[in-house]
């Protein structure tokens, strides 16, 4: 079960940050601001609903990066309870997929904690003022392809951002596996 101290609230500053990310570096919160708005994505290696929709986010962090939208993505999980999720899976899987983004381990969780995420996949957009304006899901595809004529939901979120204009539609909540809490 998800712990948080607080709703995710439309509005709330970015949250600061330092993680370690699979090539190797460290990275900061504001390393990762685009200059049109940034996308933090928590997700993990073994979701079947990050799993389904991975290689649709790799292509929108790489159109999102072309409207001046940072990306980043996040893993949480307990890596002692879910193996599949270790710094070690972590740096196949972006390797795998061609992350052209950071992968970041938050090894004590607090980092999802701060942004109150519960679940993989679960996206949190920023404007230019880091404040969030879109959380939500990447699109309505679920562990299956992505329904014929569906919207690409934080693309065209984000895309409206980077381009200062209001989201086209208000974001439908994320949907996905629950972030594997370590035991207090």
């Amino acid at each position: 079960m998800a712990i948080s101290n607080a709703p995710v609230v439309l509005g709330m500053a970015a949250p600061e940050f330092e993680l370690p990310a699979t090539s190797g570096r460290m990275f900061n919160r504001t390393q990762i601001d685009g200059i049109n708005g940034t996308v933090i994505a928590f997700i993990c290696n073994h979701c079947p609903y990050v799993k389904a929709v991975i290689d649709r986010m790799v292509a929108d962090a790489e159109a999102l990066a072309a409207a001046g939208i940072g990306f980043a993505a996040i893993c949480s999980n307990d890596a002692e309870a879910y193996p599949a999720d270790s710094f070690e899976n972590m740096k196949q899987f972006a390797k795998d997929h061609r992350f052209g983004f950071p992968y970041l381990l938050d090894d004590d969780q607090s980092v999802a904690r701060a942004f109150n995420a519960a679940c993989t996949p679960e996206f949190f957009g920023f404007d230019r003022d880091r404040k969030l304006v879109y959380h939500g899901r990447l699109d309505e595809g679920r562990t299956g392809p992505l329904p014929q004529g569906a919207r690409r939901e934080l693309l065209e979120a984000m895309t409206a951002v980077s381009e200062n204009i209001a989201l086209p539609f208000q974001p439908k909540p994320p949907l996905g596996c629950s972030i594997k809490w370590k035991p207090e």
